[in-house]
């Protein structure tokens, strides 16, 4: 083999090492890309709503505190602000594309909501209550929405698909008399401070609740007369006022009665009147850093 054959046969081969190498790296390149684009797709969303779902415990676990919060300044009645915590959502992944996590605390006081008394037949109300909230709503990317009502004492969980239903029971007591059924009810009343009764984002919210005062309504509830509640979460109410007082509306004693076209759960007397005692526990709610005096 001459000399110009054999510097022709070596600059082939190293033509093909080099377009080897291009095709190895290329191929590389796609493995890696794959391999990302399996984690993006499969195993980062179920992460994610992992994630979410814990951070909706959490949350689960602040606002029950922060209800255990107001009952103590309602019970204790006690002016000393005491400030609980509630995250409002998650972050994102690093060096993934992620959505973040959003939620948002108000305090809800729209007047439509509130209890009416009727004592004795054709009377005009003899009290209209407000029936206010403090509330938290996810906005969450992964894992399904909720929303905790803390409502009038209880403590309600919504989602977008589901009804609502009543984590825990507000303070609601009763005796069975003679002639008549004694209803202990301590209805929570928040009231906000202008400019301190919203917020939003992803981070850290401080609530600041204070006891306020508190005033009793004391009522005989006489055939013809009523108990309404005006409500959002007529099922949740529903389902706590049987758990409360079913035992009497099964022996006829009262009736507990859903009207979904009105918004409102009625409490009626039957063979027994009612005697109420609603003790109105008022709590200022500031949401959010610098608090008003």
């Amino acid at each position: 083999m001459d000399v110009v054959g054999e510097m022709k046969q070596r600059k082939f081969r190293i033509q093909n090492q080099a377009v080897a190498g291009v095709i190895e790296a290329l191929l590389m390149v796609a493995l890696v890309s794959v391999v990302i684009s399996l984690i993006q797709l499969i195993y980062i969303p179920e992460v994610m709503e992992q994630k979410e779902a814990e951070h909706m415990d959490l949350v689960s676990n602040q606002v029950s505190a922060l209800k255990s919060m107001v009952d103590l300044q309602g019970m204790t009645r006690s002016s000393a602000p005491i400030s609980s915590m509630i995250t409002l959502g998650s972050r994102d992944l690093p060096y993934f594309i992620t959505a973040k996590a959003f939620g948002e605390v108000t305090v809800n006081e729209d007047p439509s909501f509130k209890i009416t008394l009727l004592p004795p037949p054709g009377s005009l109300p003899s009290g209209t209550v407000p029936l206010t909230s403090i509330q938290y709503a996810a906005d969450n990317s992964y894992f399904v929405d909720q929303t905790y009502i803390l409502e009038g004492g209880g403590l309600i969980v919504k989602q977008p698909d589901g009804i609502p239903v009543m984590r825990a029971d507000p303070s609601i007591s009763s005796v069975n008399n003679t002639n008549s059924i004694t209803i202990h009810i301590d209805l929570v009343h928040a009231i906000s401070i202008p400019g301190k009764n919203q917020t939003n984002g992803e981070g850290n919210c401080f609530i600041r609740t204070n006891f306020s005062s508190n005033r009793t309504h004391f009522d005989t509830i006489q055939a013809g007369g009523n108990i309404r509640i005006y409500t959002s979460y007529l099922n949740a109410w529903n389902q706590s006022l049987h758990n409360l007082l079913g035992m009497y509306a099964v022996n006829g004693y009262i009736n507990i009665d859903t009207l979904p076209a009105q918004s409102y759960i009625e409490i009626t007397p039957g063979t027994k009147d009612i005697l109420l005692q609603l003790n109105v526990i008022e709590i200022y709610v500031q949401i959010g850093q610098g608090w008003i005096l």
